[in-house]
């Protein structure tokens, strides 16, 4: 009995001591497979179970993950030396074969990282602790590739049929997609879809934490004043994306601190450049978005700067380039190609034959980026002025990026960034056209331009940085003049967190657990 009551004292030592970090935003974690959606909060939860062979630091540095170190021992060969004593959540050692099986299975098909995977060319094994990354030709960013790819168990991939990514866009469900096995500082405890994902410590993570986090459990809030009600009560910690409204009330107050700063994204629209015939349009028998000057007129009938000052209350940062981070950007492409001008815009629509506009279908997320209905809602009513009678079409998530990916669009707005700040990672994946092996995955628009294409090709393989950043410049340039995207602005995200909660707000919007401390 002695004993029996020592370890329930023990226990309930533990339990006093844990602390769970519970904090919301408004849409919901959409697959557990680390290669299958390649989304912000998706990839913040999946980072916590899964790590890199390279990661970021505080300060989006690149430090060793489950690589100690890496060197170029040839122009088209990286060596990765692998850190030693690593185990995966069910005990499997973590060897060079599951590197190369995982960049293996980023680089098929149904993977949403192929574009990042396939640079980093042909992994082979040296030895257990070992792995060259071979390429056709010199790759100036392939350790920021590295950094990008999550690591996955071979044996554990093969014993429970996960050999392939889940395809996301089809809407499968696989047994990776509900279940997880990493080498992170946080187990998958429990995933119960538009409820609660709950993550539990690994007790054998190899790293160091250096907060108090045992426990993080995430709820995805769609209602505004129910996630902050939440926090307000205490039942949240952390808010990742408090309603702008509520900045100035919450500042005013000592419970709830805002911690903010601006995000390497940059939002914009899309419009399809492809099909003969628009979608989700009046017009029939071509498509309007493919003339240039429908795509001017678009540009001109929207007022950027009121978006900043009315939807997003002043966090905003407009921009004119298609560049996430400003400090990697080119000052000159940053003013707005085109003035705001509705005279002028009603004009360009006459000159292209459409003088009295026609409908168009606009789909957006209501619970991805800041306030972006609201953008949405604004930019049909700014088209309305020149015409375009606009069908708005707001939904969730996890439904959005199925209808990108199925290329089910005529118009939308999207966002791009991360932790990397080089724009060759915007150029290759967003601007280059798909090639169907990763390129251009995510040029939602699917314009097509080869002498675009034949800069960004050479961009990802030039290593001098002078000669590659003047073709970035030039690259970008081309996309603005081209108006193939409408740039609107940068995000400034601020996060609400609770009094007694320690949080450091990165660039790349994400919250890292590990670093977390609650009093």
């Amino acid at each position: 009995m002695r004993f029996l009551a020592a370890a329930c004292l023990a226990l309930a030592c533990l339990a006093a001591d844990a602390k769970a970090l519970r904090w919301s935003s408004q849409g919901d974690y959409l697959t557990a497979d680390p290669h299958g959606q390649n989304e912000g909060i998706n990839n913040l939860i999946n980072d916590e179970i899964y790590e890199r062979l390279v990661m970021r630091g505080k300060k989006l540095e690149l430090v060793p993950g489950l690589a100690t170190s890496w060197e170029m021992v040839a122009p088209t060969r990286w060596r990765f030396h692998l850190r030693k004593g690593v185990v995966f959540h069910d005990g499997t050692p973590f060897t060079a074969d599951d590197v190369v099986y995982s960049i293996e299975r980023a680089q098929l098909p149904t993977s949403n990282f192929k574009v990042f995977a396939g640079p980093l060319g042909k992994a082979r094994k040296v030895d257990d602790f070992t792995v060259d990354f071979e390429t056709p030709v010199p790759t100036p960013v392939l350790v920021e590739n590295a950094a990008l790819v999550n690591i996955m168990s071979r044996a554990w991939c093969e014993k429970n049929g996960a050999q392939r990514p889940q395809d996301f866009k089809a809407g499968e469900e696989t047994f990776s997609s509900r279940n997880a096995n990493g080498t992170g500082p946080f187990m998958l405890a429990k995933r119960e879809a538009e409820v609660a994902t709950v993550l539990r410590k690994n007790p054998r993570w190899w790293g160091r934490f250096e907060g108090n986090v045992d426990e993080v459990v995430y709820r995805p809030i769609k209602s505004d004043a129910t996630r902050m009600a939440a926090l307000l009560t205490g039942e949240l910690d952390l808010v990742l994306d408090p309603p702008l409204q509520d900045i100035a009330r919450l500042r005013a107050g000592s419970a709830i601190r805002i911690v903010e700063g601006p995000e390497n994204r940059v939002i914009f629209l899309v419009m399809d450049q492809s099909r003969d015939e628009l979608k989700y349009s009046s017009v029939k028998g071509k498509n309007p978005l493919k003339d240039l000057r429908v795509r001017q007129a678009f540009y001109m009938a929207i007022d950027i700067e009121a978006i900043r000052r009315q939807v997003m209350r002043g966090q905003a940062l407009p921009t004119g380039a298609m560049i996430p981070s400003v400090a990697r950007s080119f000052p000159d492409l940053e003013p707005r190609l085109l003035p705001f001008d509705v005279a002028r815009a009603k004009k360009l629509m006459g000159e292209a034959g459409y003088p009295d506009g026609f409908e168009l279908g606009f789909l957006c997320p209501n619970n991805r980026y800041v306030n972006d209905e609201r953008i949405c809602t604004a930019i049909a009513g700014m088209l309305a002025k020149i015409g375009v009678r606009v069908n708005l079409t707001a939904i969730p998530r996890a439904q959005f990026f199925q209808k990108v990916d199925q290329f089910d669009i005529s118009m939308h707005l999207y966002g791009w960034g991360g932790a990397t700040t080089d724009p060759g990672f915007t150029l290759t994946p967003v601007i280059h056209s798909p090639d169907g092996k990763g390129k251009g995955d995510f040029n939602s628009g699917r314009y097509r331009d080869d002498a675009l294409d034949s800069l960004i090709d050479t961009v990802e393989h030039e290593m001098d940085p002078a000669k590659r950043l003047a073709l970035m410049h030039e690259a970008f340039r081309r996309v603005r003049e081209n108006v193939y995207t409408i740039p609107l602005h940068r995000q400034i995200i601020p996060w609400a967190v609770r009094s007694g909660v320690q949080a450091l707000h990165r660039a790349d919007n994400v919250l890292e657990a590990t670093w977390v401390r609650i009093e």
